[in-house]
């Protein structure tokens, strides 16, 4: 596979509050880590660090690879850890590096390749990431499910957890909000996304972010992204019709992402 001129790293925090230790939980006899880095390392990308600040990941991931960093244990994101391994790497602000979860062990590195292309096809962007049509009821008003619109060319108007664009006419008449009818099914006079919390940056951006201080938006809405859209860099959303992976938020999603990896063999 050809590599290309781009960077992936990979935050791994140990102290989850709600798995601790997440990314060392076995899952098919390896620690969670190792399948995200080896997913991470069939994409594109010309190098694939692991940062992360507790010694018992490194100790873990010591023996599958020896690119790894330790970073501080104060960042409140993974943006802000991107960041410091952007420093301590001496990266340029041209590089391009692409946030991928520890906690994806089925990430796709189609969807790493194609998030990174995202900036090297577009200059105007400083960040991009990627989004999925929304197709169930369900979704739409679930809030932990994060919702953006985007312009024209692609380029995210806003995130939220509520839901947007808000269908006047079809809502109004859902019994859910006052109107005869069981919204059964997502409307079709226009087109919901899903956010999928993917990021590529350009070194400049991640170099500005560490330079603002959250916003109100942000704050309200906890989504770290919109820190950039309220002080205007241009992220880019392309759209992805495949299912990505299955993450890793709890206990249950361990045995979920097991059956997946044996049900692919």
């Amino acid at each position: 596979m050809n590599k290309t001129n781009f960077k992936v790293v990979i935050p791994a925090r140990y102290a989850s509050s709600r798995l601790p230790g997440k990314p060392l939980r076995l899952i098919a006899g390896k620690p969670m880590i190792q399948h995200t880095y080896e997913r991470a390392i069939q994409s594109q990308a010309s190098e694939v660090c692991i940062a992360t600040d507790d010694q018992r990941i490194i100790d873990v991931v010591s023996q599958f690879t020896d690119n790894f960093i330790m970073t501080s244990a104060e960042h409140s994101s993974g943006t802000e850890r991107l960041a410091e391994v952007l420093a301590l790497k001496n990266w340029s602000e041209e590089s391009i590096v692409v946030n991928v979860q520890g906690d994806e062990p089925l990430v796709l590195p189609a969807h790493i390749n194609l998030v990174a292309q995202a900036l090297t096809n577009n200059e105007l962007p400083s960040m991009a990431t990627l989004a999925t049509p929304i197709t169930a009821v369900e979704e739409l008003f679930n809030t932990n499910s994060v919702k953006v619109v985007m312009d024209y060319r692609g380029h995210a108007l806003y995130f939220s957890r509520a839901v947007m664009p808000w269908a006047r006419d079809a809502f109004a008449e859902a019994s859910v909000f006052g109107g005869g009818k069981a919204l059964s099914q997502v409307p079709e006079n226009s087109s919901w996304f899903r956010h999928i919390g993917m990021y590529a940056y350009r070194g400049s951006a991640l170099k500005h972010y560490m330079t603002l201080a959250p916003c109100m938006l942000e704050k309200t809405e906890s989504l770290e992204q919109l820190r950039l859209l309220y002080n205007g860099i241009a992220i880019h959303v392309s759209i992805i019709t495949d299912e990505p992976g299955h993450g890793v938020d709890i206990e249950e999603d361990i045995a979920k992402v097991e059956a997946l990896l044996r049900s692919s063999v």
